[in-house]
């Protein structure tokens, strides 16, 4: 999944979404269950959340299907991929970067200290791990 596919759900979302029920919810509605704003609604459904439109072209969502979707998208968020040696999460970007300038600090026994710069924002990384063997 690319970044730009990537559905931000917060937590409240994916746990309200459990209760929800098998009939058809309007985006005000649904919006209302989950507490959510209607364009982030909206934007679920742009970005594939599974709904139907009537014949006035108002999209219904089923609530069990959104509920599955939801698991579907924090599933592949949760399964991502590894980080390679040279890579660190950069919180500011909210993505995976390589290390730009990486340097390698010894703390304790085999744990080491990767440090480095974000090559989108310059931002300070810092990635904890063991040492390679």
């Amino acid at each position: 999944m690319s970044q730009q596919n990537r559905v931000h759900l917060s937590h409240s979302v994916i746990v309200k979404s459990l209760g929800l029920l098998s009939m058809l919810y309007a985006v005000s509605d649904l919006a209302d269950d989950l507490s959510v704003p209607e364009s982030d609604v909206r934007n679920w459904l742009t970005a594939g959340a599974p709904h139907q439109v009537n014949a006035d072209n108002q999209p219904w969502i089923n609530g069990r299907e959104f509920f599955q979707w939801v698991e579907t998208q924090r599933k592949q968020h949760i399964s991502g991929h590894k980080l390679a040696d040279n890579e660190a999460y950069c919180f500011r970007c909210r993505t995976a970067v390589k290390l730009v300038s990486p340097d390698q600090h010894a703390i304790q026994g085999k744990l080491i200290l990767n440090k480095g710069k974000c090559p989108n924002c310059g931002c300070t990384i810092n990635r904890g791990g063991g040492q390679s063997r």
